[in-house]
């Protein structure tokens, strides 16, 4: 007797290697992204893609606010042409960061998104921060 989850075979190993090394190529997620920021190894540019409205409400820790319908050569050229840029939106409900990172490869910008976002770094039981200007 087979499980639900056993009923489809799993992929062939070289199929499943290749499928979570792409995932893994484009994705990144919360607990990697505050082990950067907070040893400070934080070798990427992180951009929060939402309104300035709500990045003004809380944050991710020296993340930049940069709407992703700004996204545009002008807006990128202050930083070298292989800056990595991790990407992120409200959480898993929200495409923005989607259309972030698909802006920035058409830019030709190294690229990666943030899985979760903010639900999910607030999920992990990271704090949001606000500047100090604010």
């Amino acid at each position: 007797m087979s499980s639900v989850v056993s009923r489809v075979p799993a992929a062939a190993a070289e199929v499943a290697k290749a499928h979570f090394a792409s995932l893994l190529s484009l994705e990144t997620d919360c607990w990697d992204t505050h082990f950067a920021i907070s040893n400070n190894r934080q070798d990427f540019v992180l951009l929060d893609v939402r309104s300035l409205l709500l990045f003004d409400q809380g944050h991710l820790p020296n993340a930049i606010n940069l709407p992703h319908k700004n996204i545009k050569p002008e807006t990128v050229q202050s930083y070298p042409s292989d800056t990595l840029f991790v990407v992120y939106c409200a959480g898993p409900h929200c495409n923005g960061a989607d259309k972030a990172a698909l802006k920035l490869a058409e830019l030709g910008r190294p690229v990666k998104k943030l899985i979760g976002g903010i639900t999910g770094w607030l999920n992990e039981g990271f704090e949001l921060v606000k500047d100090e200007s604010i």
